[in-house]
Parts: C-alpha cells; sequence; structure tokens
C-alpha cells in the first residue's frame, strides 16, 4: 500500500487522512501547524453589512472564544464550499461559497457589492490582503486577529523515520505556509529527489521546488476533491512501477 503523509492541521488533517484511507492509501499525519485562539478585541457587530471567511478556523476562533452568536446574522461569503458548509453548521443563514480561492472571493464579494463594511476574522500570519484587495473595489474590511497557526518545532519522530527510509510516497500540502516549514524541518531529508510532492497550487510548491524537491504535482484546481484525484493518480502510478520491477 503506498503511504502518504498528510501536513495538514487538525481537523483538516483527520479528515483528509480519512478521506485517502477510502482510497486505499495509507495515510501518515504530520501536522505542521497548531491552532491557537487570540485575546483580540473584536469591534462591535452592529454596522456591519457582512462577513468575509478565508478559512473555517476563522469562524472556529469566534466560536470558541464566545463571539460567533453576534455575527451570526451577516451574510457569509466564505472562499470554497467547505468553508461554506462549517458556516452553515456553526448557524449562519446565509452563506455563499467561493470557487475555492481569495482572488475569487474578493470578485464575488465585489460583485454582490455589499452596502456597508465587511468584518473579517483573519489568521494572524496571512498570504494576502483580503482588506487591501477588496479596498480597491470602493469597499471597506475591517481586519480582527482572532486565531493563529502555530510551527510544529520538529517532524514527529516516526513519520521522520519513514520520510528517511523511503517508506513514505507522497507528502500533501495545501498551504505555502505548510511548504515553508516542512522545507525547514525537513533538512537533510535522504530522499527529497524520490518523494512526491503533491500541492493544491503552484503557489503552494514555490518554496518546495526552491528546496530542490523534484517530483511536484499540483491540483487541476484549488479544493479537497482534486487534492485527493492528484494523490490516487499518484498511488496508481506508483502501483504500476512496483509491478514492473
Amino acid at each position: 500500500m503506498v503511504s502518504m503523509l498528510v501536513t495538514r492541521p487538525e481537523p483538516e488533517a483527520s479528515d483528509t487522512a480519512a478521506r485517502l484511507a477510502a482510497l486505499g492509501i495509507e495515510p501518515v499525519t504530520a501536522p505542521l501547524l497548531r491552532f491557537a485562539v487570540l485575546p483580540t478585541t473584536l469591534p462591535d457587530a452592529a454596522g456591519f453589512a457582512a462577513l468575509a471567511v478565508t478559512s473555517a478556523n476563522g469562524l472556529r476562533a469566534l466560536a470558541e472564544r464566545g463571539d460567533l452568536a453576534r455575527f451570526a446574522h451577516l451574510p457569509a461569503y466564505c472562499v470554497g464550499a467547505r468553508t461554506a458548509a462549517a458556516a452553515r453548521s456553526l448557524g449562519f443563514g446565509e452563506v455563499i461559497a467561493g470557487s475555492g480561492d481569495t482572488a475569487a472571493l474578493v470578485a464575488m464579494i465585489a460583485e454582490a457589492s455589499p452596502t456597508g463594511p465587511i468584518f473579517y476574522p483573519a489568521a494572524r500570519e496571512r498570504s494576502g490582503d483580503l482588506g487591501k484587495a477588496l479596498a480597491r473595489h470602493g469597499l471597506m474590511a475591517i481586519t480582527s486577529v482572532v486565531y493563529a497557526m502555530e510551527p510544529a518545532e520538529a517532524l514527529p519522530e516516526p513519520a521522520r523515520r519513514r520520510l528517511d527510509d523511503g517508506a513514505i510516497a507522497a507528502a500533501l500540502f495545501y498551504s505555502r505556509r505548510t511548504a515553508e516549514i516542512f522545507v525547514a524541518l525537513a533538512d537533510g531529508l535522504a530522499r527529497r529527489a524520490e518523494i512526491g510532492i503533491l500541492c493544491l497550487a503552484e503557489a503552494v510548491a514555490e518554496p518546495l521546488l526552491a528546496a530542490h524537491f523534484v517530483r511536484v504535482g499540483l491540483a487541476d484546481y484549488p479544493s479537497e476533491e482534486a487534492m485527493m484525484a492528484l494523490a490516487l493518480s499518484f498511488a496508481r502510478d506508483q502501483n504500476v512501477g512496483m509491478i514492473a520491477r
């Protein structure tokens, strides 16, 4: 059975691991980020016209702080289907799902043209500036940093050992930051030219390519379904190669 490393934080890591197992792929979970709620002061919910959500973790942080109900009456513009599903499960009545990336989310909100400011519960570390992107469309976003994703200090020893032994055929990466952390923690990895690197998007793959990981594959579009299709295709190629040998 082909084994693959799952680098996502929890609870997403367990979800992806279950999907891989259903495809006949052995998952090896090694979350490289840990979710942490931050005690930020939040603005009054009154006066906001909408909520922008680039990650379900923003909603999770509001829920854990006990602040979610104050914002649940707002239309929630979500980056993708999974984030939208999380919003619905947490009680949002009006949920609009994007196609999976921040640029599309900005375009979707701009087309809707909310008649007031937009509340954005955000991570401490962000790959882009949603507020600035919306400002180009004449929209104002109020960003509140409500959570952080803390980096792992080391790869779990069993996972590192299996990587060094060549027992893990590929690793899955969903964010550029996770890829950067893996590059730092995998310094000295003996088999970096052999391991498959399966990435959600080109920007995610860039740090890995720069670190000379060469067997890189990209999902056809930024979704979990596309990542599973990429993983299954890689696993089938691996199995064919094993039979040929």
